[in-house]
């Protein structure tokens, strides 16, 4: 049996903390496989710390919140064992996936726990923001990727060390380290979960804010490993524009639509020129 490391990231979780520190306890204790549960509270203002410490676990304390991504690289980076396991601390996701998550890495690099079900849709917003998200990921790895930003998956700690310089502190740090091991070659595989109700606590994402933030990590992801794609993007938008432009001069008969139009035409090319060269330095500089 494979020793895994489990890290929990909490903040302000008291009311589910203590529940979720057991029940990972009780599944692994029946597969007999050695482990160690790593719960990184981050800066909480509530009983979080004091529940936790009253556990078998090995506990990190950030004196103030210092964000998700930071949580997790604090935990991976004390973690003793290569298996490595993360769960958010809210109760949402099923723990019973542990042991086959691990089991799983036999083949796959990263195992992804892809979130079902009403609770995971939750508003028109956030599900359509989510969809959104998922085509633009799509589009820049080129694979199927049935939820980017779960906080449940399984992976060796020794491939996302690799990244470390590339995480993200925020809440991004899931989106980062997907598409970088998607866009690395790395295999994934993606299980489907039931995401189950969050209770009474309010979530600590903010929609507007964090899909700001996230569309800045796939921006930089895209330009650190795969440039050609943002920028073949941009130059067929361009020229999609170019042709509304002639398509409206030669309706209207304006100067002003042609003048546009040429501007814009020429424009995608430079585009197109602009991501060979961002190409061609990316690849000098992981020769």
């Amino acid at each position: 049996m494979k020793p895994v490391s489990v890290i929990i990231p909490a903040l302000n979780e008291e009311q589910s903390i203590g529940k979720l520190i057991d029940e990972i306890s009780t599944t692994l204790d029946k597969t007999g496989r050695e482990f160690e549960i790593i719960v990184i509270d981050d800066g909480s203002d509530d009983k979080t710390f004091e529940i936790i410490k009253n556990k078998k676990v090995h506990t990190i304390r950030h004196p103030a919140p210092g964000g998700y991504g930071l949580s997790l690289r604090d935990g991976i980076k004390q973690s003793r064992f290569n298996n490595i396991v993360i769960i958010d601390a809210d109760g949402t996701y099923p723990v019973d996936n542990i042991p086959e998550f691990v089991d799983t890495l036999d083949e796959y690099d990263m195992v992804i726990g892809a979130r079902t079900g009403k609770y995971y849709r939750e508003s028109f917003l956030k599900h359509n923001s989510r969809i959104l998200l998922q085509m633009i990921c799509e589009f820049v790895t080129g694979r199927h990727i049935p939820d980017v930003n779960s906080g449940l998956r399984a992976f060796k700690k020794g491939l996302v060390l690799e990244f470390e310089e590339n995480f993200c502190l925020g809440f991004s740090f899931t989106t980062t380290i997907t598409l970088a091991f998607h866009l690395n070659g790395y295999f994934i595989k993606y299980v489907p979960i039931a995401y189950c109700p969050r209770g009474s606590r309010k979530a600590h994402v903010k929609i507007f804010r964090d899909s700001l933030r996230t569309a800045q990590i796939i921006t930089q992801s895209i330009l650190y490993y795969n440039p050609i794609k943002l920028f073949i993007l941009l130059s067929f938008i361009v020229l999609f524009g170019a042709l509304i432009m002639f398509t409206i001069y030669y309706m209207s008969g304006s100067i002003f639509f042609l003048m546009t139009g040429a501007v814009l035409f020429f424009s995608s090319f430079m585009y197109f020129g602009l991501g060979l060269i961002a190409e061609a330095i990316r690849q000098s500089k992981h020769r």
